[in-house]
Order: structure tokens, then C-alpha cells, then sequence
């Protein structure tokens, strides 16, 4: 290893780093977008029902029954 070595760091990381130095509240406002869709109180029951009303698909969908 050389005297002067320096660890090898992409641009994509580069421009992350710099992206969340020029704005700081950008992991704040992406935790609050996933709430409003994704991190919701799920209803087990409701889960439940919807799984057994769940009609079963055929191997392909296309072909008719004859």
C-alpha cells in the first residue's frame, strides 16, 4: 500500500454526501413521504379476509378452458 494512499470513494457517494451537507432536513422529509404511504398500522383482520377471499390464478392466465 502506498505512503499516500487514499480510499477510493464514488461519485454517486460524492454527490450524496454533498447533497445532504447542502440540505440537512433531506433524511427528515424522505422519513416523513414514507410515512404518509408505506409505514401505516396494518388491520390484521381486515389482512385476514382479504386473503381468503382471494380467488386462486391459473398457471396461464391465458389459455381458455376447453
Amino acid at each position: 500500500m502506498p505512503l499516500f494512499w487514499k480510499p477510493y470513494k464514488s461519485e454517486l457517494t460524492s454527490f450524496i454526501e454533498d447533497l445532504k451537507a447542502r440540505k440537512p432536513t433531506l433524511e427528515a422529509e424522505q422519513r416523513a413521504g414514507r410515512a404518509l404511504l408505506w409505514d401505516r398500522p396494518q388491520d390484521r383482520r381486515q389482512l385476514a379476509e382479504w386473503r381468503e377471499a382471494k380467488v386462486p390464478q391459473q398457471g396461464y392466465v391465458y389459455q381458455s378452458g376447453h
